[in-house]
């Protein structure tokens, strides 16, 4: 049975969370000069002269309504990065606990177990890239408190079955972080649709990918109320800055442009996953439902370094288990696939 004080460190249950006098006041105020800001304002104009609001309430509500969920379920992160680290600050005793993930998958989830001084525990996917369930489940020590899995997963770009993430949540005593930085992409539903059902459950999502947002750092976590709340407590107290909690509620005042944006992305993305294995240098394109493909070459080496001295920038994923002689390559613009192509079908083996 998951108890969430049972895994969360000692010292984080008896913290108290920074303050402000903006948290502490109720009502309306005209004049502030509580937080030693420039009140003559600011010279990179509007309102940048004061502090963001620490909570993201608007931005939060308008998020909710979008994803199915309360606003006290969301976490709002300087990237899902941010919330990735303060999981492990929130549970993970340095020294003493340690964290599963899946490989090959993304990698800031051993950056942040490193970073942490916390115990790295790894569990190869298969070679279709799902998870070899029974072997996770015997992996699992009483020290473990996270288990990360990416779906669709980085840089396979396959989603994972759901019936493994549903045996993972029912047998697993920590919190399983499932990220969805690539779901916008994919015909399956969000976990998000879930929390309620799974109080160990903490869904990673982002405006980096879909939304096209990546400059501006933002991303989210969906989690119970409780897990939220600890994560509140923590977090830097201004970690959204004002400009991005601005440009994020513009954005999503446009969700039929996403709409189309992701519509025009697959289809580019099935264009490639036609084209590419007609190419002699091509051995696979593996299934995606994310906006990448992992490609599996005849000399990915020789073919990366050809396509950076062509001005294209691929990633190289040959090092990473199971993804032996592999790029991965993000969907671009019509033009930008075209040159691509014709790069790709110029290389001489």
């Amino acid at each position: 049975m998951f108890n969430l004080e049972s895994i969360v460190r000692p010292n984080v249950l008896r913290m108290k969370p920074y303050s402000s006098a903006r948290d502490e006041f109720k009502g309306v105020a005209s004049v502030f000069i509580d937080a030693n800001e420039n009140n003559l304002g600011s010279l990179a104009g509007e309102n940048y002269n004061r502090y963001p609001d620490p909570h993201q309430k608007k931005l939060k509500e308008l998020i909710a309504g979008i994803k199915g969920v309360k606003p006290t379920q969301i976490f709002l992160g300087n990237g899902s990065d941010e919330a990735i680290d303060l999981l492990f600050r929130m549970v993970c005793r340095p020294g003493q606990d340690s964290m599963l993930h899946l490989p090959p998958t993304y990698g800031m989830y051993e950056v942040s177990a490193n970073l942490n001084e916390v115990e790295l525990e790894a569990v190869q996917l298969t070679a279709d890239f799902q998870i070899p369930v029974l072997e996770v489940l015997k992996q699992v020590k009483d020290t473990t408190k996270l288990l990360f899995i990416c779906s669709p997963n980085n840089p396979t770009g396959n989603t994972i079955d759901p019936e493994s993430i549903e045996t993972i949540l029912d047998n697993f005593d920590g919190l399983v972080v499932l990220d969805e930085a690539y779901i916008d992409f994919a015909d399956s539903p969000s976990w998000t649709t879930r929390l309620e059902e799974y109080p160990n459950l903490v869904v990673l999502q982002t405006f980096s990918k879909a939304w096209g947002m990546a400059g501006l750092r933002l991303g989210m976590a969906f989690a119970s109320e409780e897990i939220v709340a600890l994560l509140d407590k923590i977090k830097p107290p201004y970690n959204i800055n004002e400009a991005t909690q601005q440009l994020a509620l513009q954005a999503l005042q446009h969700t039929e442009e996403l709409t189309y944006m992701i519509e025009e992305i697959v289809q580019e993305r099935e264009m490639l996953i036609q084209a590419l294995p007609t190419l002699k240098v091509v051995e696979k394109v593996y299934p995606s439902d994310a906006n990448f493909l992992l490609v599996k070459v005849k000399d990915a080496n020789g073919l990366y370094a050809y396509l950076l001295d062509k001005g294209i920038v691929v990633r190289n994923r040959s090092s990473l288990p199971g993804c032996e002689g592999c790029l991965r390559i993000s969907i671009g613009t019509v033009e930008e696939n075209q040159q691509l192509f014709q790069a790709i079908s110029d290389f001489k083996i």
